[in-house]
């Protein structure tokens, strides 16, 4: 054995003294080599001071005994260098051997494989990918697995341990795999990266070169800056805690305590963050609660402590998780971190005053996801902001079946984004903007205040349209500063982020100084409203450290360097690629040759002579960066030309013309000349260390001395620039606060614009907010519904809502504007019984008949859709609209079955039905469609009259209720619900209609009028539908027996 790879075998035995041999010197060496060697180990270890490169060779196929076992060795060479040997004369007292590393049962396998394969073992939950040069691979049982899922092909290494799976893909295509991976496939990925081993390094593994270590767990709730983050979108990781079996509950209230771990109402707390963004949240809620908290928040991981994995069949929050497909991971608690310990990984400290208001709940959860964060990122550091308690922020609630019912984020059908409120609405440019506005329609707010601060700014910039043109075109500068700011928290930012990030401040003074000195000017135009809208958000920037950071950047960062850094980082990729479709070619398929990227067609590819060139090394920081700085490129410049004058010298003193100064790996600093030049007397008298039959390559003194001159400068140029650039991303994390405070400011103004340019483009009104519990809306429209006619040159037909509007006291104009249609719901001879008086209300329970097809649905989901956007600070599609505040929005509309839950369609109605009895308030706004459709006509006629009654009764709350119960409308006259009931009544019944032109034609009636429609005209759809026209037959003759048995 040879090299340093025979060094940790020989140390024990140099110190290794048999205790039956004498205490003299070299007589107390193990016969490991003859007499004279071992007198040239003790005359060496003097002379080592004198002589550090001598090297030691021991041989002969000697025995030796070891605590009286002998063992026979074959007839080996040894070689070591003598400076890695310990310094100084051999002690005489025995030393004990040192430590033997375990032994991990692992084959033989080669140090690449060993490495994975203790990583694979150490990370057994996750997917390894390790880094080999310039290729991610994969092996043993995850390359036989997720090589074929990843559509990589499948390889076998040959080893002594036997053959080793193995599948790879190019560096450049990671962020394409992971994805796949983490997002497609939801597994948890391990990145072993490399790193280079320093001598001792080397020495102690045994000659290695790299050691590969995991740097960063990834899953689906811990992304960072990965190309596939959706940049729309917060990326929420969310830890429950809730009590064990065996676990009290660690609430500090009465009623709290005695809810057991097994009841809906036990106290759990949760925590979430965006590992993105650094925003961190906290709550404490009900087991009841969990699904809409969920459904709201979004999150794309849940994190549970693994002490209650062994519970998942009778834990009542895992029933909760059941209902919709959650990510799950189980992770040890730890030990319990209190709030007043979080500071480390906050870019601020928590007041005391807030850090006594979270409950225990939440600190458990915060605690857990902390720590879980810790693990996965492996060591990086976290500044995140300080956590926000959701009790304190007030936001009208939804619940999982509200969202997924009015459509605010995807549609029910198929899950997709077109379609949805949020597309609907969306006209942000950035892409925090957008991530606001998610927020915003998913928690509007409940309170005044904030939403007319909103409805001041989106005014003023309908009213102020060239302002606002100014704001979006600064907006569209700008950059994701939320998460730009996050990654050099991370630190990973890297120059084109620091590029970003100046662009960003440059982009934010221009607003702040565009909104300072329009502030008073906009004050006469809006008798003084206006200028107000701004001080808050004029107060909350901060942009005097932030500038400086932003002129520093400017001045260090050379972004032509910059760019040519990018084309040599191309170019190293197409390289690898170039590697990859020539091992494709001749080993792959097809289907292998389709998935690689395509790579830059434009230019060839750099060649080695080229790499290596010494005008190729660029640069990223300007000269003026930084005193050292400017001294070492003015240095660089002085050896530049001094080559260029040793060039010219060598040419005329040679007679060579041809002659070039380069510098390759391989050779060094070197003369190359060409052609009929290498044939000149003066270059055949020189040394050649390479030659062909046109070149020639030969060493000058001069130009090696110049050339490493130049070599040492440009190093230190590198380590000044690294200097800097570690200056300026701590710079970065130093402002950091302050560079979210401002991003939150440009966020909102972004959202606000959009608003404001939907209002002018959609004809959106300025919806009035109070306290009361009525809805005033005149000539309402679906945003939704609207936009999808719009492009179908249909339009939509208007409808008004005045559900809880009392007539004696009203809140706000009802009369119709003159350019559309009557505006008020009209009275008809088709409405109910006679009444003793004259309501004085509208109701605050809406009984809502009418065919198929004729926008019952539609017409609730809008109220529900105005009502949400109102309180979101968005102007609203009506021609008025006069709101008092809702806490929560309900939904039951549509029907599914769960047979996973053994639920019927019928059960998931009802399961749904009695949440919304349960939790509805008098400030709540119910849409309630078809309930009681799902069993016999008798008994869900039934059903839902006592939900109608427990609704207008009980709940008292604003409610739009369709059904094809007619019955219903008898019940509530003898019930003396009616508002007609001596005026006092909480129901009115309105109606959709149908057309008919007696030809057999008719047309679909959307304008609600007062009244009950008994007529479904089930038939008319089935005839649109295509049902068979002996079928339809057959339906008549049935109906008009039944019409004939009942008159």
């Amino acid at each position: 054995m040879t090299g340093t790879a025979s060094y940790p075998r020989l140390l024990p035995l140099l110190s290794y003294r048999s205790p039956f041999q004498p205490k003299d010197g070299c007589q107390a060496l193990p016969r490991l080599a003859s007499a004279a060697c071992a007198r040239s180990i003790s005359q060496t270890a003097r002379d080592i001071p004198r002589r550090p490169a001598l090297a030691l060779t021991c041989r002969g196929p000697d025995a030796y005994r070891i605590r009286g076992i002998q063992i026979r060795t074959k007839k080996t060479k040894s070689s070591f260098k003598l400076e890695d040997l310990p310094q100084g004369l051999i002690k005489l007292d025995p030393e004990p051997l040192p430590d033997i590393p375990p032994d991990d049962g692992l084959p033989a396998y080669p140090t690449v494989v060993l490495q994975a394969r203790r990583n694979m073992l150490k990370f057994e939950n996750c997917v390894l990918l390790t880094r080999v040069g310039g290729f991610y691979e994969l092996y043993f049982e995850h390359a036989e697995k997720y090589g074929p899922l990843l559509n990589l092909k499948v390889a076998y290494k040959k080893t002594n341990a036997g053959p080793v799976p193995m599948a790879g893909f190019p560096f450049f295509q990671l962020e394409r795999f992971l994805k796949l991976l983490v997002v497609d496939f939801n597994c948890y990925v391990a990145v072993a990266e490399e790193f280079p081993n320093s001598p001792g390094d080397k020495v102690k593994s045994g000659g290695l070169m790299h050691d590969r270590r995991v740097t960063r767990i990834i899953t689906p709730g811990t992304l960072i800056d990965e190309n596939f983050l959706d940049p729309y979108a917060n990326n929420y990781v969310l830890a429950i805690y809730a009590p064990r079996q065996d676990e009290a509950p660690t609430s500090s209230t009465d009623q709290d305590q005695s809810e057991g771990w097994e009841s809906d109402k036990a106290p759990v707390g949760i925590a979430w963050i965006d590992v993105s963004t650094g925003q961190f949240y906290t709550e404490t809620t009900t087991v009841a609660s969990l699904p809409s908290i969920l459904s709201r928040v979004g999150p794309r991981e849940i994190v549970i402590d693994q002490a209650l994995e062994p519970h998942r069949e009778d834990h009542r929050l895992f029933a909760a998780l059941a209902e919709d497909k959650h990510f799950i991971t189980f992770a040890p608690q730890g030990e319990f971190q209190p709030v007043s310990q979080w500071g480390p990984m906050l870019e601020s400290e928590i007041p005391a005053h807030t850090i006594a208001s979270f409950t225990q709940e939440e600190a458990r959860a915060g605690s857990l996801l902390l720590q879980y964060l810790k693990d996965r990122l492996q060591g990086l550091s976290m500044k995140l902001q300080p956590p926000l308690r959701q009790q304190n922020m007030a936001v009208l609630t939804m619940d999982k079946n509200t969202m997924r019912a009015l459509e605010i984020r995807e549609t029910i059908r198929d899950g997709a984004y077109r379609g949805s409120l949020l597309h609907a609405v969306r006209r942000t440019v950035t892409k925090g903007g957008a991530r606001l506005l998610n927020s915003w329609l998913s928690a509007p707010s409940t309170c005044i205040d904030t939403i007319q601060s909103r409805q001041d700014l989106v005014e003023y910039f309908i009213q102020n349209e060239s302002h606002c043109d100014q704001i979006t075109l600064l907006l569209r500068r700008s950059h994701d500063s939320q998460r730009l700011v996050q990654k050099f928290a991370f630190g990973r930012g890297d120059a084109d982020d620091l590029i970003a990030l100046a662009n960003t401040i440059r982009a934010a003074q221009d607003i702040y100084e565009l909104l300072a000195n329009n502030a008073a000017a906009a004050a006469a135009d809006v008798d003084g409203k206006s200028e107000n809208c701004f001080v808050g958000l004029i107060s909350r920037m901060r942009l005097d450290e932030p500038s400086e950071l932003a002129d520093r950047i400017r001045k260090s960062i050379d972004e032509e360097g910059l760019m040519q850094q990018h084309q040599k980082e191309d170019d190293e990729a197409n390289q690898v690629l170039s590697l990859a479709e020539n091992i494709v070619a001749a080993e792959g398929t097809e289907e292998d040759a389709a998935v690689l990227p395509k790579g830059s067609k434009k230019r060839k590819p750099v060649s080695i002579k080229d790499h290596y060139a010494d005008d190729n090394m660029t640069f990223i920081m300007q000269p003026q960066a930084s005193p050292g700085l400017e001294d070492l490129h003015r240095k660089l410049s002085a050896l530049l030309q001094e080559k260029v004058e040793m060039g010219n010298t060598l040419r005329e003193s040679l007679g060579v013309p041809s002659l070039t100064l380069r510098w390759t790996p391989s050779l060094g600093h070197v003369c190359h000349v060409k052609g009929k030049d290498m044939r000149a007397t003066t270059v055949a008298l020189q040394t050649a260390v390479s030659s062909s039959r046109s070149t020639r390559t030969f060493h000058v003194a001069e130009w090696t001395a110049l050339g490493q001159r130049i070599h040492q400068t440009r190093f230190e140029i590198g380590t000044e620039e690294s200097r800097i650039f570690a200056d300026l991303r701590a710079a970065v994390v130093a402002n950091l606060v302050k560079l979210r405070r401002n991003a939150a400011v440009l966020d909102e103004l972004d959202v606000t614009t959009s608003f404001a340019r939907l209002a002018v483009e959609r004809g959106f009104t300025r919806p009035i907010l109070n306290n009361s519990t009525a809805h005033t809306i005149i000539g309402g429209r679906h945003p939704t519904v609207e936009g999808g006619l719009r492009e179908q040159g249909r339009s939509f037909t208007r409808n008004d809502c005045l559900v809880g509007h009392d007539m004696k006291n009203p809140t706000s104009p009802v009369s119709s504007d003159p350019g559309r249609e009557e505006s008020t719901p009209s009275t008809t001879a088709a409405s109910s019984a006679s009444t003793p008086q004259e309501p004085s209300s509208e109701g605050r329970l809406w009984l809502i008949t009418g065919p198929n097809m004729a926008g019952k649905s539609t017409y609730l989901r809008q109220n529900a859709l105005i009502t949400i956007l109102a309180q979101a600070g968005c102007f609203v599609p009506a021609s008025h609209a006069t709101l008092g505040i809702v806490d929560a929005v309900f939904s039951r509309v549509g029907s599914a079955d769960n047979l996973y839950r053994a639920q019927s369609t019928f059960m998931v109605e009802m399961l749904e039905t009695a949440q919304i009895l349960r939790h509805a308030t008098p400030r709540s706004f119910v849409i309630m469609d078809e309930i009681g459709r799902g069993t016999t006509p008798e008994d869900g006629e039934a059903v839902a009259f006592a939900c109608l009654h427990h609704l207008a009764t009980v709940n008292r709350c604003r409610t739009l209720f369709a059904t094809h119960f007619h019955g219903l409308a008898d019940l509530v006259h003898e019930r003396g619900l009616h508002t007609s009931s001596y005026g006092e009544g909480p129901v009115e019944m309105y109606c959709t209609d149908v057309h008919e032109d007696g030809e057999g034609g008719f047309a679909y009636v959307h304008k609600l009028r007062k009244g009950v429609n008994r007529d479904s005209h089930a038939l008319k759809v089935a005839r649109l539908a295509g049902l068979p026209e002996a079928a339809l037959a057959t339906a008549k003759e049935v109906l008009h027996g039944r019409n004939r048995s009942k008159s």
